[in-house]
């Protein structure tokens, strides 16, 4: 496997290098035809500049990269750009001009657009962010992925974009919308309890390996849903990192047999009952 990552460090920013250079750099080099995958940091500025010039440049290079498989937009550290300040843009057009890529990650969601969402080979879609649109939601619905074998987005909160109910989440556990999905992650979500509470009996819960509803507000509400569910005892995986339940629930789960993660407990505020998602800013 060959990766690669270019990013726009200040100074090249304020000298008036653009991620454009780069891409056409390696485009022009001896390993571009070998590339299997490629992640973009900041493209100079994320923070006032969208990845429109990015997304374009990527487009009209996709001949020069006949084996990227794996493709991330946006691997920014939060010293370098928080995640709520990145601008996005469409991204489906990547979809569309590299049929092969495997693996697609996004960080950011201000300004981004999935439409149209779909591929025929994609099998891993994932989305970092503080607030996931209800419109991106819909599009990802309303799209095609049908070998998707993981989905794994950052719901996060209302106050950087999160902006959809529970029953628009929902939609993307209809049976048979991902036939081949065995990982699906609905985390980091103000509404992890709701979330909890819908899924414990889910069909979709039949096919996969790995729940993920790491990063969360899970309570004891949401985890007492999960840990009577069946369904949720066939899982290979659960994953509940960063929550809010108590000590003892902690400890049903550890004598449960299962094979689960509760690392990261959080603990409540004593005076009142804020909880926070891991990723907002």
């Amino acid at each position: 496997m060959s990766e690669v990552k270019l990013s726009i460090d200040y100074d090249q920013y304020e000298n008036g290098k653009k991620m454009k250079d780069l891409l056409e750099e390696l485009a022009n080099s001896p390993q571009s035809g070998e590339l299997t995958s490629l992640i973009i940091g900041d493209w100079g500025g994320a923070y006032e500049n969208d990845s429109e010039e990015t997304v374009e440049t990527l487009v009209a290079l996709k001949d020069r990269f006949p084996k990227l498989t794996s493709l991330f937009i946006g691997d920014m550290s939060f010293e370098e750009c928080e995640v709520s300040w990145i601008m996005q843009t469409n991204l489906a057009p990547l979809l569309e001009a590299y049929p092969a890529l495997k693996s697609f990650t996004i960080k950011g969601s201000t300004g981004l657009d999935l439409n149209p969402a779909r591929h025929e080979n994609l099998e891993e879609l994932t989305i970092i962010c503080g607030g996931l649109g209800k419109d991106v939601i819909h599009q990802i619905y309303e799209g095609s992925f049908p070998r998707l074998k993981k989905l794994e987005l950052y719901l996060g909160v209302d106050e950087y974009g999160f902006d959809g109910s529970l029953e628009d989440v929902l939609k993307l556990t209809e049976p048979g919308k991902f036939p081949e999905l065995t990982y699906l992650g609905l985390k980091n979500s103000e509404i992890q309890d709701e979330l909890a509470i819908a899924l414990a009996d889910a069909p979709i819960l039949d096919g996969l390996h790995t729940l993920d509803m790491s990063d969360g507000t899970l309570s004891d509400t949401g985890a007492e849903a999960l840990l009577n569910s069946e369904k949720v005892k066939k899982l290979q995986y659960l994953d509940l990192s960063h929550h809010y339940m108590s000590d003892e629930m902690v400890n049903r789960w550890k004598s449960s047999g299962l094979n689960v993660n509760t690392d990261d407990q959080q603990d409540m505020d004593e005076d009142d009952d804020y909880r926070y998602p891991s990723l907002t800013e």
